[in-house]
């Protein structure tokens, strides 16, 4: 039946009833496409006529007729010393020229790049993308081939590779800082739709719309930045000590037992240190004289001996990444050890000393750093 129907169907179009198909080649019974044969082409399609194995002419859409060395009936007749079978061969493939907008992309595996702030980071980065067929005859000689049905699946992955290719020298050539990435998304897409397009032109193939949809940090910098962003909002470092040791004793509190009890003590005697260096400190300052106070009496002793100077405490700085902090009363430093600010190894300085020195050679820090266990002995 699909000979006898080939010697006398002579209407060639395609309605497309896929999302996914590039190229559908026009069905007949041995590739014979007769004479005077009707060919259909809609919008959004483009039709490609191949005469005797080669690419005769390239349709836009309209209603045209085919003129080959086919003839309908007559031309099997002729073909008897060819075992019934013309040698005279036609094909029509329809090539979708609308955008395939549904295809993704992501890294597999991150990408390593040199950051000012941050030093060598890994990023990793997906979003989505669109192609176009803008040069059909280029697209079935260099990909698509003979193929009766070819499919976005069949270029995914091809354009995938492509993509994660040149995203990789995209990032590291923007000099971009990795914090203000999100602000630059959608022109590192558009740099990359016009490298891409560029580089596919010779398959005939453009990409008129490239998304990154999110570019993402490994976990450890992320947690870094969130440190970093709740100092900033603290702005004092003391202060931001203080807010991280009510947090701790909330959580003791919310987690009865020995370890919550210990750590809630401690953050308690931090903050009671705190407290009554702040109560001496006070204490100590001259307090000023009431207006109803009553005269001095004239017959009060006049070679007394002057009041005590108020007891001047030793301040220290400390170094968090690279920056001064401070300055801290002695008070304070146990509550900078609780919360990790200020380690054996951290810098620190006080007045009277030549240069900055690890906290465990400074004799003063000893009974501060007493609650943090010294490093761990090289293994044999």
């Amino acid at each position: 039946m699909d000979r006898i129907r080939g010697e006398f169907i002579d209407i060639v179009e395609w309605t497309d009833d896929s999302r996914d198909t590039i190229v559908w080649r026009f069905p007949r019974y041995e590739n014979e496409i007769k004479m005077g044969a009707r060919l259909v082409v809609r919008e959004s399609q483009t039709a490609v006529f191949v005469n005797e194995g080669r690419i005769a002419d390239v349709f836009v859409p309209g209603t045209y007729v085919l003129e080959t060395q086919n003839l309908p009936i007559l031309s099997t007749l002729k073909g008897w010393k060819y075992g019934f079978h013309s040698p005279f061969k036609a094909e029509v493939y329809f090539v979708n020229t609308r955008q395939f907008t549904d295809l993704k992309w992501g890294t597999q595996h991150p990408i390593t790049l040199r950051d000012p702030e941050f030093g060598m980071v890994r990023l990793r980065a997906f979003g989505g993308f669109a192609v176009q067929i803008v040069d059909p005859a280029g697209l079935l000689r260099e990909l698509a081939g003979t193929d009766p049905r070819f499919r976005t699946e069949e270029v995914r992955e091809y354009l995938r590779q492509m993509i994660v290719g040149r995203l990789a020298n995209a990032l590291a050539t923007a000099n971009i800082p990795v914090l203000d990435l999100a602000t630059h998304q959608d022109a590192l897409g558009t740099r990359l739709a016009g490298v891409l397009t560029h580089e596919l032109a010779p398959v005939g193939v453009s990409v008129p719309t490239f998304i990154i949809e999110n570019i993402s940090l490994p976990p450890e910098v992320e947690a870094a930045i969130d440190t970093r962003a709740r100092m900033a909002i603290a702005g004092d470092l003391d202060q931001y000590t203080r807010f991280q040791t009510a947090n701790a004793i909330g959580d003791a509190a919310r987690n009865p037992g020995g370890a919550g009890e210990g750590i809630g003590l401690g953050m308690g005697m931090a903050i009671g240190q705190q407290l009554v260096g702040r109560q001496l400190a006070d204490g100590l300052a001259p307090q000023p004289r009431p207006a109803h106070a009553a005269p001095a009496s004239p017959a009060a002793p006049v070679g007394g001996p002057p009041p005590l100077p108020a007891q001047q405490q030793t301040q220290w700085y400390v170094a968090v990444n690279g920056t001064q902090h401070g300055p801290y009363e002695p008070s304070a430093l146990p509550g900078l050890v609780g919360t990790g600010v200020l380690t054996r190894a951290s810098l620190v300085w006080r007045a009277g000393m030549s240069a900055w020195l690890p906290a465990d050679q400074v004799p003063e820090l000893t009974q501060a750093l007493a609650s943090v266990p010294p490093p761990l002995p090289p293994q044999a």
